[in-house]
């Protein structure tokens, strides 16, 4: 009886250590999952919501800017998202100096 109950008390112990390193794994998965953006040929992805946050407009001018061909998108999965390079691009063609100097 005893043997069993040492035997019990080890398996239960190791749960709790298999349970303890479950829980860590899961808590770095989350990070790595909060930090994930995603990529297209090493290409950086911006989703509808950093774009509008960043530019500080609404959703609505998004879907305005796609639908008149101003922003080139992709539609994922029913994702909305935009290569960061053309947003750049696009944000340079379209800059005007108020104060002349370029």
């Amino acid at each position: 009886m005893a043997t069993m109950n040492h035997d019990t008390n080890n398996n239960n112990r190791r749960v709790k250590r298999v349970i303890a390193a479950l829980s860590r794994m899961s808590a770095i998965l989350d990070k790595v999952k909060e930090n994930y953006k995603p990529t297209l040929n090493g290409e950086k992805l911006i989703t509808d919501k950093e774009l509008a946050d960043f530019l500080k407009i609404n959703k609505r001018s998004l879907v305005e800017y796609r639908k008149n061909g101003i922003l080139p998108y992709y539609h994922i999965g029913g994702r909305i998202l935009y290569k960061e390079s053309d947003v750049e691009r696009i944000m340079q063609e379209n800059f005007y100096d108020v104060f002349g100097k370029e």
